[in-house]
């Protein structure tokens, strides 16, 4: 099958790819002091190189004292990390790649296999429970609201003035945005709690209008979003496409210009009686452009490799044939790989040259070096 479609030039606003294939955002803890290292950037740079479209970066955090739970990732605010940063969009655009940073609050999840993490008492997060039956860290008051929705259009701002791409608000996966999502961390009776998902997304509405008031109308503004949550796989906060429609409405109208659709695995539909995954509901749904992601080029989920220990083979090439289709079909618009880039930064330019018998294994040693 023809790969026209996963090599086809992509445009949204400032945002303008060469093809379909993004980086997606995958946390290395390789920046100590929360300054991005020089191994990082060259880390970035590399993925350019070797044919990535949009380099999406790890989690970056925003400028709240409980925003991250790792000393060893990187902010996204001050003078020294602003430059640093300067420097990885500088390298990526030189490589021909488009960079977005990943702005990241973590609300009431801590990093326990980190040693160095910042005190449980730190974390902030919409009622104060990570999950149900747990409570952790302080429940944020009005005014730790306006300071975090700030925070991130500020962020958003700095991303614009050091000649980023775009930028991606991390809304998924359990942390700090997707946290005033999910009813079960979301208790407040106040205008940022509610029975609804539209109700519940008041905190993320109006981070998207701060950023859109701070970087205008032609910077590109990208929300990751999940149905799951690493407290629970199985969670939904959408039930319905009626339900899906309602949210992304509201998250559309504030700003989003991108919705980037994590699941695990990408073949999979997101409501029954039709085949399309998450991306494409979404795409469908609220007339955006979205990205797709989940366990491309390999048989496994990340979850359940890193959980087993073990190494994962290539994807199929029915899995890729079908991501091509779909991509063909203009179900979603643009593609994020995660694992198979972390094994291989030439991955993309192996797909698109046919070298797919140079394609590499996975292995989960991967994940804690910096090819």
């Amino acid at each position: 099958m023809s790969r026209n479609a996963l090599f086809s030039p992509f445009s949204c606003k400032s945002l303008q790819l060469a093809n379909r294939l993004a980086m997606a955002p995958m946390t290395r803890s390789q920046s100590p002091g929360g300054v991005v290292s020089d191994a990082m950037r060259g880390y970035y740079q590399r993925r350019a190189e070797g044919g990535v479209g949009l380099i999406i970066s790890e989690g970056t955090g925003i400028n709240r004292p409980g925003a991250l739970n790792d000393r060893a990732v990187p902010r996204f605010h001050g003078g020294a990390e602003l430059a640093a940063w300067q420097r990885v969009v500088d390298a990526v655009h030189a490589a021909g790649g488009a960079f977005a940073p990943q702005l990241w609050h973590v609300g009431a999840m801590r990093a326990p296999a980190h040693a160095d993490r910042l005190a449980d008492e730190v974390l902030e997060s919409p009622s104060g429970i990570p999950q149900p039956g747990k409570t952790r860290g302080r429940i944020m008051s009005d005014s730790d609201i306006a300071d975090t929705i700030d925070a991130f259009a500020q962020a958003a701002l700095a991303a614009k003035q050091i000649g980023c791409d775009a930028a991606e608000f991390h809304g998924a996966h359990g942390y700090l945005i997707d946290q005033f999502f999910w009813g079960p961390s979301n208790q407040r009776s106040d205008a940022f709690g509610g029975a609804s998902l539209v109700e519940r997304s008041r905190f993320a509405v109006e981070i998207l209008k701060a950023a859109r008031a701070a970087v205008g109308d032609d910077f590109a503004l990208i929300l990751r979003i999940s149905q799951w949550k690493q407290q629970d796989y199985s969670a939904k906060l959408a039930a319905s496409p009626a339900e899906m429609e309602a949210w992304l409405g509201a998250l559309s109208d504030a700003g989003a210009d991108i919705f980037h659709c994590s699941q695990r695995r990408f073949w999979e539909p997101e409501f029954a009686g039709s085949s399309l995954n998450f991306a494409g509901w979404a795409k469908k749904l609220s007339g955006k452009p979205t990205i797709s992601v989940g366990s491309v080029g390999l048989e496994g989920d990340f979850l359940d490799t890193l959980a087993k220990g073990q190494s994962s083979q290539r994807g199929s090439g029915e899995r890729m044939a079908e991501l091509q289709q779909r991509m063909a079909d203009g179900e979603f618009d643009l593609i994020a790989v995660g694992r198979a880039l972390l094994q291989d930064p030439n991955w993309v330019a192996k797909l698109r040259d046919g070298r797919d018998d140079e394609l590499q294994a996975f292995d989960v040693s991967s994940m804690f070096a910096l090819s």
